[in-house]
């Protein structure tokens, strides 16, 4: 992977860079292109022509060109794996939506959203190329660049290949609900993480929070990252859903695999409105009944066993204010502090047919002192299902 920051203008550094950092491109000057948007700004033209200003920098065996904003974030081996399934030799625009219903009406659903990144191979880079400048000429009232993309696209004949792993979250608040009940698929990108809240929400920062995740369950088992597991504690009657390197719930009661798969609302739409019908995709609400709310156990360190090859993950209980509760069912907050986790590492996740891993709850001890859960997490067994 090369990968290069592109500007508008020129930087004057006082010190010089790091190594390490990403190399400064100038963008090609967009002056003579027409932008006759209200509400816009020009600079999204020269967005538009970054894949063309990348592609004549001439680099070496060069199969896919990835663009995304500033304010992404990717997991680079998910990506790379996504990418690998498709044949580069072939015309390919990858991506994905909004989450928000109204910026999918206002932009496109045939779109992929630049926030989120996406994914043009490189004949078809090849092909952009020769035409973008008199196609930008035909679309001057367009906002951004994404959508402009998107209109020499459909020129060239080429549909959106869409992958739910690449995250636009056009979203306040709470990431929550969406991470926990992530897709069926590799997560490749986090977007907008400037206007949420730090996905840990022990963490000082948003970028603290994302330290915690990439140098745990990123580096030891990025195909796993934020993979959803639904099992029950049949004893305690709990629900218990495992969003695996991020956070256990854990709910009173029994509640099916359709609804806890299904992202809870903690989060609000891109014109922050509570409503339900804003999405592009089924949710449901936050519960209301104190009984029904889940506890949180969030990620607090993540390590390898060489002795029994499997990696281990403990979450700590997310110290909130637990209402009053009068079913009989036991109180969760109650009997457990901390979850550990124990799953194999498995590069070839995706090589399957999707399908969620499954869990096993082992009893919680009773001895003095003990407040902690233990669950495996791995491929399902022949016929084992998650099962109320």
């Amino acid at each position: 992977m090369r990968g290069f920051v592109w500007l508008d203008h020129p930087l004057n550094l006082s010190t010089p860079s790091s190594p390490s950092h990403p190399i400064p491109k100038l963008s090609s000057n967009t002056s003579s292109l027409p932008y006759s948007h209200k509400h816009g700004n020009r600079a999204a033209l020269r967005l538009s022509r970054i894949v063309s200003d990348s592609l004549r920098l001439n680099l070496p065996d060069i199969r896919w060109f990835v663009m995304c904003d500033d304010d992404t974030v990717f997991l680079p081996d998910n990506l790379l794996h996504v990418l690998s399934h498709f044949d580069h030799t072939q015309p390919y625009y990858i991506g994905s939506l909004s989450e928000s219903h109204l910026q999918n009406i206002y932009f496109s659903y045939s779109m992929a959203y630049g926030g989120a990144g996406f994914a043009i191979s490189y004949p078809l880079a090849v092909s952009l190329s020769r035409i973008q400048d008199q196609c930008l000429h035909r679309y001057p009232a367009l906002y951004g660049s994404d959508d402009r993309i998107q209109a020499c696209m459909a020129e060239l004949g080429v549909p959106l290949t869409r992958h739910p792993g690449f995250h636009q979250y056009d979203v306040y608040g709470d990431l929550l609900g969406l991470l926990a009940a992530h897709p069926v698929a590799p997560l490749v990108s986090l977007h907008h993480l400037d206007v949420v809240n730090p996905i840990f929400p022990s963490s000082p920062s948003r970028v603290s929070a994302l330290r915690r995740l990439f140098s745990g369950p990123v580096s030891l088992d990025s195909p796993a990252t934020m993979q959803q597991s639904i099992c029950y504690d049949k004893s305690n009657q709990w629900t218990v859903s495992v969003s695996w390197g991020f956070v256990i719930q854990i709910l009173r009661g029994f509640m099916s695999p359709r609804e806890m798969e299904m992202p809870a609302r903690t989060f609000l739409n891109w014109y922050r409105r509570a409503d339900y019908t804003a999405y592009a995709f089924n949710t449901r609400p936050v519960a209301r009944n104190p009984c029904q709310r889940p506890v949180y156990y969030y990620l607090s360190s993540s390590s390898y066993d060489v002795r029994l090859r499997t990696t281990v993950t403990a979450y700590e209980r997310h110290r909130d204010a637990q209402p009053a509760c009068r079913w009989r069912i036991a109180n969760p907050s109650q009997h457990v502090d901390t979850v550990i986790v124990y799953k194999k590492p498995d590069p070839d996740l995706w090589n399957r047919a999707p399908r969620r891993n499954c869990c096993r709850v082992k009893p919680v001890g009773k001895g003095d002192g003990e407040r902690t859960m233990t669950i495996d997490v791995g491929v399902c067994r022949d016929g084992e299902i998650s099962e109320i």
